[in-house]
């Protein structure tokens, strides 16, 4: 940890976690070899798995708010890109690059780029790149773009995208845990 990280009594923070200024809150997980980088949260009982890169900014929500929340699920291998919101009990599965920006809630549609096909509702299937998008909807007041994720890439399972190295290039720069 760093100074300006705090991770609150009640987490459970695995072995090789880095925390740049950052907060984990009660009751989350954060899985080995995670680094959660400057400004990220992690909500109450988010549970975060092994070898994932929270980039800065990242607000993982917790189960607080709204009452009867599920709780946040990333699975290993991943990137969430830097100012990504991922609430409401949303799921990101293994080895997924989240890009910037990105809103993810349990509500929040899926879509893969290459057949139009809507996956899921607030689970982002594992081995993709998914990035932050709008899809057109009428109602009585015209069209509007609504919020949407989008698969643009499959990856083998266990591929590493090539983003996903910065985490071991900062861990080979300096970055105690």
């Amino acid at each position: 940890m760093v100074p300006g990280a705090s991770a609150r009594y009640g987490s459970f923070l695995d072995r090789g976690v880095v925390m740049m200024p950052s907060y984990v809150n009660i009751g989350a997980r954060v899985g080995a070899n995670t680094m959660v980088d400057t400004w990220a949260t992690v909500g109450s009982c988010a549970q975060i798995g092994a070898n994932v890169h929270l980039s800065g900014g990242v607000g993982i929500g917790g189960v607080l708010e709204p009452p009867q929340a599920a709780p946040v699920m990333v699975g290993d291998d991943t990137l969430i890109g830097s100012r990504c919101i991922v609430a409401d009990g949303a799921r990101v599965g293994d080895g997924v690059v989240l890009g910037a920006g990105c809103i993810l809630t349990g509500s929040i549609p899926v879509i893969d780029a290459a057949t139009g096909e809507e996956l899921s509702r607030g689970v982002v299937p594992s081995w993709c790149v998914a990035v932050s998008a709008t899809r057109n909807r009428e109602m009585p007041g015209g069209t509007f773009g609504m919020p949407c994720v989008l698969v643009v890439k499959h990856l083998e399972p266990g591929a590493r995208h090539d983003k996903s190295l910065l985490n071991e290039v900062l861990r080979d720069h300096g970055a105690a845990t």
